[in-house]
């Protein structure tokens, strides 16, 4: 069975709609910076009655729903202050909402709100490349997604690789696995970039927000790398309960990068259908986990359950996730050492 990458489904307790916050923050912070970039930068065509929006990686809400409304009411400022007149009565907003076709949109759609002032449709698949028509598109959005690769790199898996790896991701110790990692993020940004840049009008405007590294430190000082590194070692003991085969751990790895500040730059500036408007750290209440294993325990499972339970089943993903938050106490006084790592807020318009 393929690996699943959506975040857990449905509304419960344990699922991503319920426990978000961490990302939520990160957009009610970048609202401020989104509405000026849009009064700044964005040109209405007031000719047209339609306007185009698409949140990329979207998964099941609520947090895609405040992303969306945040363009939407600078979108209207702005017309409303250029044209005097009342967007309501003049412009048609289309949401155009993305991500893999296993994510929950029974959850996303049956938790939309009652006063959306919009017009829906979903839009299943990967958003490595194109997913909507060319030049159909006048505001895209993509919210801590970037970070997901499309596969595990090449030779990590392979023992006669010399970027084989044993442990379930990259943190920096082997230079091999590393420039792997890195070689597949290249591929991958690369394809998101060329997608939207076929869809996005001539001048429209793409925001990415989420995490990645300050250049010149390593994924394995930072709290989200030492967690991961946790996270290996707590599955490494599953295995050797018997409820994982051993030799089939050593070939598993997770299909997430978080790029270092330079990488990103570079590979937006190699694929040439944008002009980089903004590209800042931004800092929000919630910028590093909280040090309590029983937070940290189900986020992993909102965000890592669904990939281990696809590859080892049910019995040991809930096995992995009860020894994640038994042994978290042992880890906290390292996550408070740890390096910080960066959020980020780019913003790039259509060449």
């Amino acid at each position: 069975m393929a690996p699943t990458y959506t975040m857990a489904g449905g509304k419960g307790p344990n699922s991503y709609s319920q426990h978000s916050t961490y990302q939520r923050a990160l957009l009610e912070v970048a609202k401020e910076k989104i509405s000026e970039a849009i009064s700044t930068k964005l040109e209405i065509n007031s000719a047209s009655n339609r306007f185009n929006i698409a949140d990329f990686g979207c998964s099941t809400g609520p947090n895609t729903f405040l992303a969306v409304q945040n363009i939407i009411d600078a979108v209207g400022q702005k017309y409303r202050k250029e044209t005097q007149k009342n967007p309501d009565d003049n412009i048609e907003f289309q949401v155009l909402f993305n991500d893999h076709s296993n994510n929950d949109f029974n959850t996303l759609f049956q938790t939309l709100p009652p006063t959306k002032e919009y017009f829906v449709a979903g839009v299943p698949g990967s958003f490595f490349g194109r997913v909507l028509p060319r030049d159909s598109l006048h505001v895209g959005h993509c919210s801590y997604s970037l970070h997901w690769l499309s596969q595990v790199p090449k030779g990590i898996a392979d023992r006669n690789s010399p970027a084989w790896n044993k442990d379930i991701h990259c943190t920096g110790f082997s230079d091999e696995v590393a420039e792997a990692y890195l070689d597949q993020f290249k591929i991958d940004m690369g394809s998101f970039l060329k997608g939207r840049g076929e869809e996005l009008v001539s001048g429209g405007l793409l925001f990415l927000l989420g995490s990645c590294v300050p250049d010149g430190v390593k994924m394995s000082e930072t709290m989200k790398g030492m967690l991961l590194d946790h996270l290996g070692n707590c599955l490494n003991d599953v295995a050797k309960e018997g409820l994982i085969n051993q030799e089939e751990l050593d070939s598993f790895n997770f299909p997430i990068y978080p790029a270092h500040v330079a990488e990103f730059k570079s590979v937006i500036e190699d694929n040439g259908c944008f002009t980089i408007e903004a590209f800042e750290k931004i800092s929000h209440a919630n910028e590093e986990f909280p040090l309590d294993p029983e937070f940290l325990a189900t986020s992993n499972k909102v965000t890592f359950g669904g990939v281990i339970e696809s590859r080892f089943g049910k019995e040991a993903m809930e096995r992995t996730n009860e020894l994640y938050e038994k042994k978290c106490p042992e880890i906290l006084p390292e996550l408070a050492n740890a390096k910080s790592g960066m959020q980020f807020f780019i913003m790039l318009r259509r060449n």
